[in-house]
C-alpha cells in the first residue's frame, strides 16, 4: 500500500484495539461527504446515521449506570419542546400532508440530530483520533471540491445548478438546500469575487463549517495531514466570504490562546485599559468607537445586511403575537422588493427560536447552550486541549448562529456535535480514571503507614 494512502485506508492504526461499528460508520460518513452531496441524500442521511446509531446502541442500564452530562438532557428537553410546539402549530393551521412531512423533516435534521450526536459517544465507543482523522480527510475533500469549482469558474461555467437524483424524494423545497451549485462571482465591498457553497446550502454555513473544521483539525496528530487540513479550511473559509465567520475565526484564535497561555490572558485586560484611556482622552463613547467598524462590516455586503435586519425585525414582531409558545411552524414572509419574499426566521437563530417556540422555548434553548459551555469549562481550564477546542468552537458557534438558523445548519455541522460529545466522554473517562488512581494511591499510602 502506498504511504500516502495509509492514513485513509487504515485508520485502525491510530488506536490499540479494533474499530467499533459506530467508529467505522462515522469515519466513512465524513470521508465520503462528496458522495452524499452529489447524490442529494445528505439532508436526511446524516441525521439518519446518527439517530440510527444512537437507537442501535441505546441501553437503559447505560443511562442508569452513567450519569449523562446535563447538556445532553437539556438538548433532549429542547428537542421534545420543539416537537410539541411544532405539533401545536400544525394542528392550529390544519396543515396538509406535505406541510406535516416538511415540518417533520425539519425536526429530524435539527435539534433531534444535535441531541443524538452529543449523546451517541456515551452509548458507543467513539475515540477522538478516529473521528478527528475522518474530519481531516473530509476537509481535504472540500479542498479538492474547491479546486474543481474554481477550475469550472475559470472555464466560464459559473453558477451551474444540478438537481441530484435522490433530492426530489425529500419533502420540502428542492430549490433551497438540495441543489448542487458551482461557484459564481458576487459583489463584496463593491468588487466581484468568486464565491461558493461547496456541499452546504449557503456561503455563511460554509464559513461556519470551515471554522469548526479548522479547530478540530488542530487535534490531528499526523503533522502533514494536519497542515494540509488547516490550509484547506482556511481556503474554504476565505472563499465563503462570510464576514461573521472571518470575525469568528480571529476571535477563536484569541480565545484559544487565552486558554493555552497565561501571558495571553492578560492581553485583553491591557487592551481594555488602553482603549478606555484613549476613549476618555478624546471624550468618545464605546458606541462611537464601534460605529466605523460596523459601517465597514455592513457596507461590504450592504444589501445582505439590510435584508437580514428587515427579516429579523419582522420575525420579532410576529413573535409578539404568540409570546409564550410561539407559532410552532413558519407561516409568514417578509417582503423585500417586487415579488421577492423571505420566510420569517430565516436568519438569526435567537429570533427564530422566539418566533417558533416562544419565551419558554427560548429559555430552554439558552439553558442548553449554557450547560454545554459549562460542561466543557472545567476541562478547558485544566488544560485539556480537546476540551479547550470544543469550548472555543461552541462559544463561537453561539455567536455565529445569530446570523443563520442553527436548525438549518445542524446537518452540515453533524460532525462537530458528535466530536464535542466524544470530547466530553473522553474527558469524563480520564477524570474518573485519575480519581480512581488517586484513591488507590491514597489507600496504598494509608496501608503502608499502618
Amino acid at each position: 500500500m502506498p504511504n500516502f494512502l495509509e492514513p485513509l485506508i487504515n485508520p485502525a492504526r491510530l488506536v490499540s484495539s479494533p474499530l467499533s461499528l459506530a467508529e467505522k460508520i462515522l469515519y466513512w460518513t465524513a470521508v465520503l461527504t462528496p458522495v452524499w452531496w452529489l447524490s442529494g441524500i445528505q439532508t436526511l442521511f446524516y441525521p439518519a446515521v446518527v439517530i440510527f446509531l444512537l437507537l442501535y446502541y441505546f441501553r437503559f442500564d447505560t443511562v442508569l449506570r452513567r450519569r449523562l452530562p446535563l447538556c445532553v438532557w437539556a438538548w433532549l428537553i429542547m428537542t421534545v419542546f420543539m416537537l410539541w410546539t411544532t405539533i401545536l402549530g400544525l394542528e392550529d393551521m390544519s396543515a396538509g400532508l406535505t406541510t406535516v412531512a416538511a415540518a417533520m423533516v425539519t425536526f429530524f435534521k435539527s435539534y433531534l440530530l444535535i441531541f443524538a450526536a452529543i449523546a451517541l459517544p456515551f452509548f458507543s465507543r467513539i475515540r477522538l483520533p478516529i473521528l478527528t482523522r475522518g474530519i481531516v480527510l473530509m476537509t481535504l475533500g472540500m479542498l479538492v471540491n474547491l479546486i474543481v469549482q474554481m477550475g469550472l469558474l475559470v472555464a466560464g461555467m459559473s453558477q451551474q445548478v444540478l438537481t441530484p437524483p435522490l433530492a426530489r424524494l425529500i419533502p420540502g423545497d428542492v430549490s433551497s438546500s438540495l441543489l448542487v451549485k458551482t461557484a459564481s462571482f458576487e459583489f463584496f465591498a463593491g468588487l466581484p469575487v468568486p464565491r461558493t457553497i461547496l456541499h452546504t446550502a449557503d456561503p455563511p454555513i460554509l464559513g461556519v463549517c470551515s471554522l469548526l473544521c479548522f479547530l478540530i483539525c488542530l487535534n490531528e496528530t499526523n503533522r502533514p495531514l494536519r497542515n494540509w487540513a488547516l490550509f484547506s479550511t482556511i481556503c474554504t473559509l476565505i472563499i465563503s466570504f462570510s464576514r461573521t465567520a472571518w470575525i469568528g475565526f480571529i476571535a477563536s484564535l484569541i480565545l484559544l490562546a487565552c486558554l493555552r497561555y497565561a501571558t495571553v490572558r492578560q492581553l485583553p485586560l491591557w487592551l481594555t485599559a488602553i482603549t478606555l484611556s484613549i476613549l476618555s482622552w478624546f471624550e468618545l463613547t464605546v458606541g462611537a468607537l464601534l460605529q466605523k467598524p460596523q459601517e465597514i462590516f455592513d457596507s461590504a455586503r450592504a444589501s445582505s445586511s439590510s435584508t437580514r435586519a428587515l427579516v429579523v425585525k419582522e420575525t420579532l414582531e410576529a413573535w409578539q403575537e404568540k409570546l409564550w409558545l410561539g407559532w410552532g411552524v413558519i407561516r409568514g414572509r417578509a417582503w423585500i422588493y417586487d415579488d421577492n419574499y423571505i420566510t420569517l426566521g430565516s436568519f438569526s437563530t435567537y429570533a427564530a427560536v422566539l418566533y417558533l417556540n416562544g419565551v419558554i422555548g427560548f429559555v430552554v434553548f439558552i439553558l442548553a447552550l449554557g450547560l454545554t459551555v459549562a460542561d466543557f469549562y472545567s476541562g478547558a481550564i485544566r488544560n485539556h486541549f480537546a476540551c479547550q477546542i470544543a469550548l472555543v468552537g461552541f462559544l463561537i458557534l453561539c455567536i455565529l448562529i445569530q446570523a443563520t438558523p442553527l436548525s438549518w445548519m445542524a446537518i452540515y455541522l453533524w460532525f462537530f456535535f458528535v466530536w464535542i460529545g466524544a470530547v466530553l466522554q473522553e474527558y469524563r473517562q480520564e477524570t474518573q480514571q485519575a480519581d480512581r488512581l488517586s484513591w488507590e494511591q491514597l489507600v496504598h499510602n494509608h496501608a503502608s503507614s499502618s
